[in-house]
């Protein structure tokens, strides 16, 4: 599909066609401005006959508004699957979260997008389509861009769809493109250690952002399947090599869910795991998902865990909340049918 395409690729693309390199150059801009085909007003009808096929069909279905002014766009693709990504609007400019997969797999016990599974992984293009549509959206354009911040954290896990999730990560940092810094963008995984080292050597500036939401192996597969296969200890250890190769500080995600991970001794235990690493905690109280029949600390109980964090000498915030009324907070994200969405 053309939005998988990089400006290079897309020349390369129209010239196969028999067709001059400039025509790539048009529906490249097209493309990243949100245009549908019948948009695009440079491009003659008997060239758009011959891409149409190959042109991306992707389109916003429904946009949800919070009252705290994010939003949720219900984004479908040609196959009629949808994904869901949100629009955080802070002081230093908008953030977009979005959605890497159908569905997950990973299974994890706070988190309603992995409560059917895995339907498929979104390609490149359809993880840059969130971006490019929203932008639009909020009156942005190719040049003048009113998303400045990307979070790879909405349903799905960023990699478990690794080249996919590489290749959007290229094309949403293209200078033809939308040219967004790599060091707006973060990227979230619940610890698949050999794609964090690989990760390591791309070469990205990114941040990366790990789901840890526990102090020890014996907590943290009472709610993350994935810790049946990697340990802690074997996460750390690929980001301390992370932290080696980029110089980037490593942000740890920990959701404080009641009775299970939310103790002075969990805090304490926490400490010692992370003190002396390049990392910052992101404590997440935690977001009601009906279907799950877990209870989220307050905010302040969380307060007094990122205090016990202080005191111990680590980098610790309490996430601000947003967008919880419209099911748009962090582990609300989920693969439903379109007829749910509304």
């Amino acid at each position: 599909m053309l939005g998988d395409l990089s400006f290079n690729e897309m020349r390369e693309y129209v010239t196969k066609l028999g067709l001059p390199a400039f025509r790539g150059n048009q529906l490249f801009d097209a493309i990243y401005s949100g245009k549908t085909l019948n948009e695009i007003t440079n491009i003659p009808k008997n060239v758009q006959a011959l891409i149409q096929n190959d042109y991306p069909q992707v389109k916003i279905t429904k946009k949800l508004e919070s009252r705290d002014g994010t939003k949720k766009y219900i984004i479908q693709f040609a196959d009629g699957e949808i994904a869901e990504s949100v629009l955080m609007k802070y002081k230093y400019g908008n953030t977009i979260c979005v959605s890497t997969q159908v569905g997950c797999r990973m299974g994890c016990k706070f988190c309603a997008s992995g409560l059917h599974g895995l339907k498929r992984n979104l390609t490149s293009g359809e993880i840059l389509s969130q971006v490019v549509l929203i932008n639009k959206g909020e009156g942005g354009t190719l040049k003048e861009r009113k998303i400045t911040n990307i979070v790879l954290m909405g349903s799905g896990e960023p990699l478990d769809n690794y080249q996919n999730v590489i290749k959007f990560l290229r094309l949403v940092t293209s200078k033809e493109g939308l040219n967004i810094s790599e060091r707006n963008i973060s990227l979230s995984t619940c610890g698949l250690v050999p794609e964090i080292y690989k990760l390591a050597d791309e070469g990205l500036n990114i941040t990366l952002t790990i789901s840890l939401h526990a102090p020890n192996d014996e907590i943290r597969r009472k709610t993350m399947p994935i810790a049946q296969r990697y340990t802690i200890a074997e996460i750390l250890r690929a980001c301390d090599y992370y932290i080696e190769k980029t110089k980037r500080r490593v942000a740890i995600e920990y959701t404080l869910i009641k009775g299970v991970n939310d103790s002075d001794a969990c805090a304490n235990e926490l400490i010692k795991l992370l003190k002396g690493r390049l990392c910052h905690v992101n404590v997440i109280p935690l977001n009601y998902v009906k279907e799950r029949g877990l209870t989220g600390a307050i905010r302040e109980e969380a307060y007094k865990f990122v205090g016990i964090l202080e005191k111990g000498g680590l980098s610790a915030t309490v996430r601000r909340t947003m967008g919880e009324d419209i099911s748009g907070a962090c582990g609300q994200l989920r693969n439903e049918v379109l007829a749910g969405a509304k």
